[in-house]
């Protein structure tokens, strides 16, 4: 814990990494026109599927950081999965979606709350089929690096 001197305020602490990430991607993917065309229209990316929501829309999928930190900078990997369903009968429009959020992760200018990025870039795409439902969708599988910005 620190100790502030009356009179001073203690910054708020950065927010976690992880979701430091995920928001600056919501703001890159939300401003695309191309990207909400190929999702009917509107940008749908959501941390649970809302219930009765019509494809083609993205969840965050599985995520993972780990510490990175090398000579007090405070760094952590990123994996992040981000899942896009395909309308039915159709994996391409899920691929097409995928492919166009790989295209606005190139840019390297993604401003995170806190944090610093690094490096940023797509370690795979792949589609999946659900044994149960048959249900088509692509998955894409972002690596990234991000630093604690200095206090």
């Amino acid at each position: 814990m620190t100790d502030a001197s009356p009179g001073t305020a203690l910054a708020p602490p950065a927010p976690s990494p992880l979701l430091a990430l995920r928001a600056a991607l919501i703001a890159r993917f939300s401003t695309d026109a191309a990207l909400a065309r190929l999702m009917g229209g509107t940008f749908r990316l959501y941390d649970e599927p809302p219930a009765g929501a019509q494809p083609v829309y993205a969840l965050f999928g599985d995520a993972e950081i780990r510490d990175d930190s090398v000579d007090g900078a405070v760094r952590h990997q990123h994996s992040h999965a981000l899942v896009v369903f395909a309308r039915p009968g159709s994996v391409r429009t899920a691929l097409d979606a995928a492919e166009r959020m790989s295209l606005l992760v190139a840019d390297p200018a993604l401003a995170l709350t806190g944090h610093a990025l690094v490096t940023l870039r797509v370690q795979a795409i792949a589609t999946r089929r659900d044994e149960r439902t048959g249900e088509a969708r692509a998955v894409l599988t972002l690596q990234a690096v991000t630093e604690r910005n200095p206090t």
